[in-house]
């Protein structure tokens, strides 16, 4: 139960800093900040919950983790609900507190929801941005998966991820603000409107395939070693753990 609830609080925290950083301080940030603000709170959130959960946060990491064979199936439906929650309740947050300016309007600004062809931020079509969500998926599941392998160097897992999804989205917020993450696409669209629901399913399909992709390719380059899980992989050695109990 500690692991889910970890990834609702996990999710939380990035779609409360990512997406809450588009909606209230976009204007001011820009495209940079706000990349930055969602790879910040994920790095943050690996040395937060990774030791409890794995801090996967996302369901195509989950799916990408699961096929890799360092999640069981058991466990994929609970964690995609925790998350799926976690960045519902943050977006309901995010929603009452923007709705404290004047003339505020979720719909009409978009709600940092994803979307392309007109709702995309530079018009891109949903064939780029299709693309685009399955390639840039594809790129953060093999970094966690490769930042979690056995003979990775213990303790960088956080700072590599974060950073990978920042560049992820410094490369893609004008195509269709930046999915990679379903979890992270639900919430805000359930209160962006109509055209943002319709444009859902693709911030869903083409995560999860990006992920499937991810876990094929690091299949085939990954060292023939003894798989390990996400939630091992981000511990502390075993004599920093000993320092701290020692304290």
């Amino acid at each position: 139960m500690k692991a889910y609830i970890a990834e609702a609080v996990g999710t939380f925290v990035l779609v409360l800093g990512g997406v809450g950083s588009a909606v209230l301080a976009g204007s001011h940030i820009g495209f940079m900040g706000i990349a930055f603000a969602f790879g910040l709170s994920l790095l943050a959130m690996v040395y937060t919950i990774g030791p409890i959960s794995g801090c996967h946060v996302n369901p195509a990491v989950t799916f990408g983790l699961y096929l890799s064979g360092k999640f069981p199936a058991a466990r994929v439906p609970g964690y995609w609900l925790s998350q799926i929650i976690g960045g519902m309740i943050a977006a309901a947050i995010l929603f009452l507190i923007a709705s404290g300016q004047p003339h505020f309007s979720a719909v009409g600004s978009g709600f940092g929801s994803n979307g392309y062809g007109i709702r995309s931020p530079d018009q891109f079509s949903m064939e780029a941005a299709f693309l685009c969500e399955v390639i840039m998926t594809a790129f953060l599941v093999i970094t966690v998966l490769g930042v979690t392998d056995v003979q990775a160097p213990v303790g960088f897992a956080g700072l590599a991820i974060g950073l990978v999804l920042t560049l992820i989205h410094l490369v893609s917020i004008p195509v269709d603000n930046t999915s990679v993450n379903p979890a992270r696409s639900i919430g805000p669209a359930l209160f962006a409107g109509s055209a943002a629901i319709a444009q859902l399913w693709l911030f869903i399909v083409a995560p999860l395939v990006g992920g499937a992709l991810a876990a094929g390719i690091y299949a085939i380059i990954r060292a023939d070693k003894p798989v390990i899980t996400a939630k091992i992989a981000e511990q502390a050695l075993p004599s920093e753990q000993m320092e701290r109990h020692s304290r």
